[in-house]
């Protein structure tokens, strides 16, 4: 059985692998980040958010700066479905957003398809 986590990832209860819910191709376990099973590019901050004011005439752009955050975009390997962004520190490690029980989410999805559809 899949549960539909999040509007690009699912996941197979029976194998405990995520999957994407664009194309179904399987991730990675489900026991770890879906990250580690994604392609990851690095962006530079700059090309997201430009410059709001000339960078050759001021020193203070408000452009985000990449010594202190890059983008992290993570996508399906098959069908290269944007599954997240995140902002970080440049070097730091992937943040693991989401982690469930699974045999939880079992339960839950047995009780769930036990109920009646309730169609009148």
């Amino acid at each position: 059985m899949k549960l539909k986590m999040t509007e690009a990832l699912a996941i197979d209860l029976d194998t405990e692998t995520w999957h994407c819910s664009k194309c179904d191709h399987p991730i990675g376990s489900a026991q770890r980040s879906y990250k580690e099973g994604l392609l990851v590019h690095a962006r530079d901050p700059r090309e997201i958010h430009p410059s709001i004011i000339d960078p050759s005439k001021y020193a203070q752009t408000f452009a985000p700066q990449p010594e202190w955050v890059q983008i992290l975009e993570y996508y399906c390997p098959h069908c290269a479905l944007m599954v997240e962004a995140e902002y970080l520190p440049p070097g730091h490690p992937p943040v693991m957003d989401m982690e469930f029980d699974l045999n939880s989410l079992r339960a839950m999805a047995r009780q769930h398809s036990a109920l009646p559809s309730g169609g009148n």
